[in-house]
Order: C-alpha cells, then sequence, then structure tokens
C-alpha cells in the first residue's frame, strides 16, 4: 500500500503515524522527545523516529514510504526546510528537511509548524471541513492560531502568521515571554491559568486542568480564576474576528479537553462582546492530539501531488 510517514515533534513528546495517500491513518506511535539531553539529541531522536517508521512501513505494506511530513514548534521557514527557533526545543536553524531527507532515503519531505499543521489538518479533516474560512486556536502552555483559507493555512508574509497569544489584552498586564505586557498568553494559557489558581488557592504545583476540576466543583475562587482566563480569551478572540472574519473558532489544544468548562462561558462572552461583528460557531477541535501529525500527513501528501503534476 502507498503511504507517507508523518511525524509532529513536541517539547516532551512525539506522535507520527502512517498515512495512505488518501489521508487515512495506518499505523500511530509515539516517542519521548528526550529534550533533557540537549538539542542535538533531540534532532537524533526524530531521525531515527522516521527510520523506524520507514522499515515499520516497509514491513508491513510490503514497499517504502513515498515521502514525510514534519510538524514542529516554534518559528519554522517551510521554504527552506529549517527549524529557525524553537524555545521548547532549543532549536536554532536547524536544517530538518534535509535531514530528514536524507535518513530516509532522499524521498521529499515537508516541513511546517505545528500549530499551523494542526489547523490544516482541522480544515480539511476535522471540526472545521467544509467551512471555507476558520480560525484555529490552540490553547495550551502557550496560544497560537492557522488562519484557514479554502482548504489550505494562511502562514504570513514571513511565515508567523497566526500569533494570537501576543495580542495585548490588559496593557500593563502580567509579563510575557515575549518581552511585552498584558499579552493574551500571559492571561489565558494554561501556564497562566495554572499560575493564577496556585495563588488563588490551588497551592503549589496546582496547573490549569485542578483549576477546572474545581471550577466543576464549584469553587468560587477557582471560578473566579477561569472567568478572568476566559473574559480575557474572548478580548483576543473578538479582535481576531474583527479582522478575519471567519465562518468558525475551533478550539484546540489541551485546555480545549476541558470541554463545556471551558467553550460554555467562552461562547457566552464571546457573543456578548460582538457588535457588528458576525458570531462564528465555535466549535471543540475534533483531532485531539493527533492533529499536527494527522496535518503533516497532509503535506507529505501534496509533495506526491505536485510531483504527478508536473
Amino acid at each position: 500500500m502507498r503511504h507517507v510517514i508523518a511525524l509532529d515533534v513536541g517539547g516532551t513528546g512525539m506522535k507520527a503515524g502512517l498515512v495512505g495517500l488518501d489521508g487515512v491513518p495506518l499505523y500511530e506511535a509515539r516517542r519521548a522527545t528526550g529534550r533533557e539531553r540537549g538539542p542535538d539529541a533531540v534532532v537524533e531522536s526524530v531521525l531515527g523516529f522516521a527510520q523506524e517508521l520507514l522499515a515499520h512501513g516497509r514491513t508491513r505494506f510490503g514497499r517504502a514510504a513515498e515521502a514525510a511530513g514534519a510538524a514542529v514548534p516554534g518559528v519554522v521557514d517551510t521554504e527552506r526546510g529549517v527549524a529557525v527557533r524553537s524555545a521548547d526545543l532549543g532549536w536554532r536553524n536547524v536544517p530538518l528537511r534535509g535531514l530528514l531527507s536524507r535518513r530516509l532515503g532522499r524521498i521529499p519531505v515537508a516541513l511546517g509548524q505545528d500549530v499551523r499543521t494542526g489547523g490544516l489538518a482541522e480544515g480539511r479533516v476535522g471540526a472545521a471541513r467544509g467551512t471555507g474560512r476558520f480560525l484555529y486556536v490552540s490553547l495550551g502552555a502557550g496560544i497560537a492560531g492557522a488562519i484557514g483559507i479554502d482548504g489550505g493555512i494562511e502562514a504570513g508574509a514571513h511565515g508567523r502568521a497566526g500569533g494570537l497569544g501576543h495580542i495585548v489584552v490588559r496593557p500593563g498586564g502580567p509579563a510575557c515571554g515575549c518581552g511585552r505586557r498584558g499579552c493574551l498568553e500571559a492571561l489565558a494559557s494554561a501556564t497562566a491559568i495554572g499560575r493564577a489558581w496556585a495563588t488563588a488557592g490551588g497551592g503549589p504545583g496546582a496547573d490549569a486542568a485542578d483549576c477546572a476540576r474545581a471550577v466543576e466543583a464549584g469553587d468560587e475562587a477557582a471560578r473566579a480564576v477561569w472567568r478572568a482566563a476566559v473574559d480575557a480569551l474572548a478580548d483576543g478572540l473578538v479582535t481576531a474576528l474583527t479582522v478575519l472574519n471567519p465562518r468558525a473558532l475551533v478550539i484546540g489544544g489541551g485546555l480545549a479537553g476541558t470541554g463545556d468548562t471551558l467553550l460554555t462561558p467562552l461562547r457566552e462572552a464571546v457573543a456578548e462582546r460582538v457588535t457588528f461583528q458576525q458570531l462564528p460557531a465555535i466549535l471543540p477541535a475534533a483531532l485531539g492530539d493527533t492533529a499536527g501529525w494527522r496535518g503533516a500527513g497532509l503535506l507529505a501528501g501534496e509533495l506526491l501531488t505536485r510531483r504527478q503534476a508536473v
């Protein structure tokens, strides 16, 4: 069976699979990233995992993968195939596309930024399928977005479109890792919620999931923390939908796992803030933590489609 390799490289783990040329997943596997061993070791882990997938496909399907796709965090130059910078992995200017291609027998390789690649999958085979125009928002340790347009993702002139986490929603507010204050990411990410809940009553080591459970249990302090984060998120999203006018907002990432604990108040908060804007559908992501590698598989498949068209 003809297939491609698909990889999603995260800060702590890698998720991957083999995907048929029709986009149907055929096999899934996971490995630790091993970032505690340093950036060079992470690169080798990625290459070794890809090699494992190549061997598995050859054994299981009687032929090698024809292409590969990889989604990685941080700033990515998709044209040159370079992982420019990743704070999570300690990478600087890693020519990952070329390294993967050489390790995999010179097959074509596509390199994508993780959130945009996940958004691509949600747009084509997930929650936003058929919407045409959508905004995918990943709420995790950070906040980032992907702008979906007619089956593709808008990367921007310099490959950095979708930086929703750095919209300033509370001028002079908490410090953000980007160097500014009051950014959405500093107020509504899982990291920010966990920090606020630890201070407000959750205690040392409390995280956003703990806060969500306390909200569901009726804890008033937790509800105040959660409401402040939802309000900040709604302010940021209304700014985005005012500019982009999407048909749907798709909410993914770790915080989306809280389900209606997040989505019900978020829908209400966004609805309260719109005036002339068209209110989009606010939908939970459909693919969960498989979105990144599913999107990487789509990128790999596109490489083969382009080759056939030439």
